[in-house]
């Protein structure tokens, strides 16, 4: 984008500290991908950027947008907040894991295209309280190509038949059906409705999703697979991904402590 005054859409990704009186600001936006922003008086007193620069907050702003440096963001108008992303724990760790995804996989001043379309309606499904993990898989799966890892999902790499159990081979870089499953012994077993469910969520349009309901059995095996091929395949480890494994080992010791009482 050109060194000028532009108007452009952006949801807020994190925010930091800057000199005494200042914020850098990143912003995802569509035109331009992820982009770091100088706020000049941000943390004034009744600054009037203030509150539109708070995470998960989105809307129309305005700046001056460099390519070979620090952006300048000047005004906002009508921006809102993604209130339940903000307050409620769960939802804000995979939102904040989410933006943490997309600024991975793409360069700032990157074009997103219909990616920001996808990462708005994910966010926004969640803030309606919808399970945020599903929303996330789908992303982390759909997402995979801009890491260069594009498995096949709908066939056996080896024969291309799909009416057969298939399992995950990272060796092979896609599934297997049960008549090549002697090709890779260290395959990822998956069963026909955990399959189903990641050959859903590689291809779904978020746009488009009104609601969501999968088992805790489901999603333990979807998240099991996805982790596998961002550990080993993508050797992506954000620190957000921790913290949201942290919180799933609190919550199954609570769960565990109250069994006892």
């Amino acid at each position: 984008m050109a060194n000028k005054v532009s108007t452009f859409n952006g949801m807020v990704m994190s925010q930091r500290d800057y000199r005494e009186r200042d914020l850098l600001v990143k912003i995802l936006t569509r035109q331009a991908g992820p982009l770091m922003f100088l706020v000049r008086g941000a943390k004034r007193p009744k600054a009037k950027l203030a509150a539109a620069v708070l995470p998960f907050s989105y809307g129309s702003y305005l700046g001056v947008i460099h390519s070979d440096r620090l952006s300048l963001l000047t005004a906002a108008n009508q921006v809102s907040q993604y209130q339940h992303l903000a307050s409620d724990l769960t939802a804000n760790a995979y939102a904040t894991y989410l933006f943490e995804l997309v600024d991975a996989a793409f360069s700032d001043g990157q074009p997103l295209v219909r990616w920001y379309s996808q990462v708005q309606a994910s966010l926004r499904l969640m803030d309606r309280g919808l399970d945020p993990q599903i929303l996330v898989n789908a992303m982390e799966l759909q997402l995979l190509g801009q890491f260069g890892v594009q498995p096949t999902w709908d066939r056996c790499v080896i024969c291309g038949r799909s009416d057969l159990p298939l399992n995950y081979s990272e060796e092979n870089g896609g599934m297997l059906c049960s008549n090549h499953f002697n090709q890779d012994p260290y395959r990822i077993r998956l069963d026909k409705r955990t399959t189903g469910y990641v050959q859903l969520l590689a291809t779904v349009d978020l746009t488009k999703v009104s609601s969501i309901t999968v088992s805790d059995y489901i999603k333990r095996r979807l998240q099991r697979l996805i982790d596998t091929i961002y550990d080993h395949q993508v050797g992506l480890h954000l620190r957000s991904k921790n913290f949201i494994n942290q919180m799933h080992t609190w919550d199954s010791q609570l769960k565990l402590g109250g069994q006892n009482d």
